[in-house]
């Protein structure tokens, strides 16, 4: 089982006063010799996430926002760690296939072999057009786009001249003259729900971060609606040939008993601006609160047990940005466990 975490980034984090002070302060300059307190943050937790036997970093993307730019974010991060992973975002309508190819073989090199990408099909009308790209809301286009993206990247690494034509991308005698670090080219992993979308992770996906029942009322429904995604990947992959593994998002929190956790859960979840929508926040960690990953140790241990046993090989874990949380991961979740396999 691998073990994994969200860089703390304004709209995907709860919980982080360091956050709140960023977006604060977003659109002001910097004091002189200051460094932006979100960039503060992510350096001493994602370098203690690396300490700790974390395996990955997502470096969720978003430009309309306060959030640093992921590919820059996960970039800095890289060079001050040792073995943990970089995800980084990656949006076709908005980057061309083949500078992608060249950014992700040269921080892959930089790592070393130590970056993925997370296909993202995009839905963010808004910023797609401010930001000089092209969203799609139709399923078909949309998810055609992102699978010839993703052959165009993966063409690249492969082979020097690469010439591809499809639907949206025309590339002639394409020259990448850099490559991956490793024989085996960075992982792709992606997200949808769609049964285009579904057919797409089918066909150039690596890992799927598992759709699921987002109104289950409780975590033997979440885990009944993950049996049932995990069984019809398994289906659409049988016809092609792959194999897709899977990955999870669930919210994490400890306490003496389930009651104690949630209620630390949603203390941590709780905004120091009392003019934040709390139903926004709701709405990120609610359902993921479901997971059962919110109890004592033990009952969160044996929950990740079942997440294994049902083929899930990715955990990449919901929770506020704090070293002492993540530092009670490490203790209760990732050294018992590995001690445990070994």
């Amino acid at each position: 089982m691998q073990f994994g975490l969200y860089a703390p980034v304004p709209h995907v984090t709860v919980g982080s006063p360091e956050i709140e002070a960023s977006v604060a302060g977003a659109q002001k300059p910097l004091p002189s010799g200051v460094t932006d307190p979100a960039w503060n943050l992510s350096r001493d937790l994602l370098v203690e996430a690396d300490k700790s036997g974390f395996d990955m970093i997502l470096f969720a993307e978003r430009h309309l926002g306060a959030d640093m730019e992921a590919w820059i974010l996960g970039s800095a991060i890289a060079s001050l760690t040792s073995r943990i992973r970089s995800m980084i975002a990656v949006h076709p309508g908005l980057w061309h296939p083949q500078l992608v190819a060249k950014m992700a073989a040269t921080l892959d090199r930089l790592s070393p072999g130590r970056m993925c990408l997370n296909l993202i099909t995009g839905w963010n009308v808004e910023e797609h057009r401010m930001y000089g790209g092209e969203t799609m809301l139709g399923d078909n286009d949309r998810y055609i786009r992102a699978e010839e993206f993703m052959h165009v990247v993966q063409g690249m690494w492969r082979e020097t001249p690469f010439s591809y034509k499809g639907q949206f991308y025309h590339v002639e005698g394409a020259q990448l003259l850099l490559k991956p670090a490793t024989p085996q080219p960075p992982e792709i992993f992606t997200a949808s729900r769609s049964p285009r979308g579904l057919d797409m992770i089918a066909k150039v996906g690596d890992w799927w971060f598992l759709d699921y029942d987002k109104n289950a009322p409780d975590t033997k429904a979440v885990m009944d609606s993950l049996r049932v995604s995990i069984d019809a990947m398994r289906e659409r992959t049988a016809k092609t040939g792959r194999k897709v593994r899977f990955a999870f998002n669930p919210f994490i929190c400890f306490g003496e008993t389930r009651e104690a956790a949630m209620n630390h859960a949603m203390k941590l979840v709780t905004p120091t601006n009392t003019e934040t929508d709390m139903r926004k926040i709701m709405n990120r960690v609610g359902p993921a609160v479901k997971a059962g990953c919110v109890g004592t140790p033990n009952q969160v241990r044996d929950q990740i047990e079942a997440f294994r046993e049902m083929g899930i090989e990715l955990l990449l874990f919901k929770f506020p940005p704090l070293i002492s949380e993540l530092n009670q991961i490490r203790d209760e979740i990732i050294q018992p466990l590995r001690k445990q396999a070994h």
